[in-house]
């Protein structure tokens, strides 16, 4: 087995925010190749996000987004499983893509918004950006409550 190119190892890290380990094995596993390594850190944040979906998300935040017109804004209820998670800056970052997707796209309730595709990378929809969280940060998380306001 190829050692993995340490280069490479300190993008997908920087891309991804997948465990050193994670991104190592999955550079070893693909010979080097970025794609393949990308995709199998991907396939794993889904992975893991299937294993930790039952369990009870009681923390979390409520975030507001009011787009720069001031004409349009939303609210969103996200939770997760611990308070520690909830203080991170990639929980925060999540929790204000979401509720910018929300502003922007309208959707009529939580289940139309995860089908949506996501606005920044129309490749994957919100409920793969939330797996990947998930996968990043090691804990359940919920989008419990969406609110949009409009003028």
């Amino acid at each position: 087995m190829i050692s993995a190119d340490i280069k490479l190892l300190k993008k997908l890290r920087d891309e991804t925010s997948a465990s050193i380990s994670d991104c190592r094995i999955a550079l070893e596993e693909s010979n080097n190749d970025y794609k393949k390594a990308l995709a199998f850190i991907q396939k794993r944040s889904k992975e893991k996000a299937e294993k930790k979906k039952d369990r009870e998300t009681s923390q979390g935040l409520v975030e507001a987004y009011i787009h720069q017109n001031g004409k349009v804004g939303a609210l969103i209820e996200i939770l997760c499983e611990t308070d520690f998670v909830a203080r991170t800056d990639e929980f925060k970052k999540l929790a204000h893509e979401i509720a910018m997707q929300v502003a922007a796209m309208d959707p009529k309730d939580v289940n139309s918004l995860l089908k949506q595709e996501y606005i920044r990378d129309s490749s994957i929809t919100i409920s793969d950006l939330i797996k990947q969280a998930i996968g990043k940060l090691g804990e359940n998380i919920v989008v419990k409550k969406i609110t949009r306001f409009s003028l």
